[in-house]
């Protein structure tokens, strides 16, 4: 029997979106196969009647559920599906130890127990079920889409390609043996110190102050991580980051090794103007190429928009949620 951990879950509104009263929302709880207890926000469209179609949300990777994914959560809840926003694994509110740690395998999990809860609710209709995942989740709804075939209809916003860029650096400006070799050493070093200390070191979490000559979308991040606009306290990318160590389990795997087998429909959508463009032209043109299901498979650019702007809209609501909408709807039919 699965065991349910005691989380403390915040029981006032916190998020950094204003609260709709469109849907109906509370906090709820549930087990993946690790036995870690997930935290998420369910979304529900007030008035509703009958078994609803229903999306699970994260993301982005170092992001929590009240930030972006809630935002996108409650947007859906409005037009007409039941929605949940969850933490991942060892982060925001969610169980797991040591905190700000990751693997891969239990990101994929966490999606698949987000299915297994919703497809048990009385009034959601299990044949009918999507995931989104934002920048880094949204590679890890698309390899979860590549297992689970409960799963109807996936899209990735704004979508990284995380193994990629543990294993060959940005824009595979280090994809090279040395460079892992070298990146390797550092962090199997740090694991002896944590061991020794008794502690995990954090990589830290969006560079703050933000130095004049900071790359673009190191701007980009903070514009949106550490300001007003989208700063949360259990954020780890607007705090102390990840776990040094957690790059890891990233380094020595890929995603989407299958991802030409997914027979649902899949939309990635992402901003022209994005530094992580490439990751979803790539992944997009790979998972289509020689593929028997390309039919269902769609690649949508945002012209002008920047990575964040598909966090929360930006400058010009640049999230394109009537495309979200009508993809869902005609694949949750």
């Amino acid at each position: 029997m699965m065991k349910t951990e005691e989380l403390n879950l915040t029981k006032e509104w916190d998020k950094t979106f204003p609260k709709s009263e469109a849907v109906d929302h509370r906090k709820v709880t549930f087990v993946n196969h690790f036995g870690i207890t997930l935290a998420a926000d369910m979304y529900t469209p007030k008035h509703a009647a009958g078994k609803l179609p229903a999306i699970a949300v994260s993301g982005p990777f170092g992001a929590c559920k009240e930030q972006s994914s809630g935002l996108y959560a409650q947007t859906m809840a409005e037009r007409g599906f039941l929605t949940i926003a969850f933490d991942p694994s060892f982060t925001g509110e969610s169980g797991g130890f040591p905190c700000a740690m990751h693997s891969p395998d239990i990101d994929m999990e966490d999606y698949q127990a987000a299915v297994d809860f919703l497809s048990v609710q009385e009034n959601v209709d299990p044949e009918r079920i999507g995931i989104i995942g934002i920048c880094g989740w949204g590679g890890m709804a698309l390899q979860t889409a590549c297992v689970d075939t409960r799963i109807k209809a996936t899209v990735t916003s704004t979508m990284y390609d995380m193994s990629r860029v543990a294993g060959n650096g940005y824009f595979d400006a280090a994809d090279n043996e040395d460079a892992r070799h070298q990146m390797r050493l550092a962090i199997n070093a740090q694991r002896t110190t944590d061991y020794r200390k008794g502690n995990y070191a954090r990589q830290g979490g969006v560079v703050d102050p933000l130095p004049e000559d900071a790359p673009y979308f190191v701007k980009d991040y903070y514009a949106y991580y550490k300001t007003p606009r989208g700063y949360h306290p259990r954020s780890l990318n607007s705090n102390d980051g990840w776990t040094v160590n957690t790059a890891t389990s990233l380094m020595n795997m890929r995603l989407f090794t299958y991802a030409k087998e997914i027979r649902s429909a899949v939309l990635m959508l992402h901003g022209d103007n994005a530094h992580s463009c490439y990751m979803s032209r790539d992944a997009y043109a790979d998972m289509v190429k020689d593929s028997k299901y390309a039919d269902n498979k769609e690649l949508y650019i945002i012209p002008g928009a920047s990575h964040t702007d598909l966090y929360d809209g930006g400058e010009y609501d640049a999230i394109p949620f009537d495309k979200i909408e009508a993809f869902m709807k005609e694949h949750l039919k």
